[in-house]
C-alpha cells in the first residue's frame, strides 16, 4: 500500500473505513453503530446513496446485507493517496456470495474479486463524505462463470 503525507490520524480513520465498517460484517465481533459513529460522521452523505438509503444508517444497512450475502467479505485498500482531507483509495473487494447476490441466485460457491476506488473526505476525525465506484460488473462475470 502506498501513502503520501498523510495524517496519521486522518489515514487511520481511512483504514477504518475498510477494516471496521467494510470486511468481514457478518464475523462474530460484527459491526455495532459505535463502530459506525466513530469511523462516519453523523451526516455522512455516499455517492452515490447507498442501497439501504441514505447517511450513515444506510451505510450500516447496506453493510449488514453484505454481511449476510458474502460472510467472508474482504476490503483491502491496495493504494492510499491523499490531497489535504481527500483520500483516493484503490481497493479489492473479494469474497463468496451463500445466497442471492447481484441478482446472481442461487449461490454459485464461486467468489468474486473485484477493484474499487474510492474518494473519502475526512473532517474531524470521520468520513463525513465519500465517492466509490465498484467493478460489479465483474463480480456478476465471475459469480457466472462455467468452465
Amino acid at each position: 500500500m502506498s501513502t503520501t503525507g498523510t495524517s496519521a490520524t486522518d489515514l487511520d480513520v481511512v483504514k477504518a473505513f475498510y477494516t471496521k465498517l467494510l470486511s468481514s460484517p457478518s464475523a462474530p465481533d460484527a459491526l455495532t453503530r459505535d463502530d459506525l459513529y466513530s469511523v462516519l460522521s453523523a451526516d455522512y452523505v455516499g455517492d452515490p446513496t447507498p442501497p439501504a438509503g441514505p447517511g450513515a444508517e444506510g451505510v450500516f444497512n447496506t453493510i449488514m446485507f453484505f454481511g449476510e450475502a458474502v460472510p467472508d467479505l474482504t476490503w483491502e485498500p491496495q493504494e492510499i493517496l491523499q490531497h489535504g482531507n481527500r483520500y483516493t483509495v484503490r481497493g479489492r473487494a473479494t469474497g463468496t456470495p451463500v445466497g442471492p447476490f447481484l441478482g446472481v441466485e442461487p449461490a454459485t460457491g464461486r467468489r468474486f474479486d473485484v477493484m474499487s476506488i474510492d474518494i473519502l473526505r475526512v473532517e474531524d476525525g470521520r468520513v463525513r463524505h465519500s465517492y466509490h465506484v465498484e467493478d460489479w460488473a465483474t463480480a456478476i462475470a465471475q459469480l457466472t462463470a462455467t468452465d
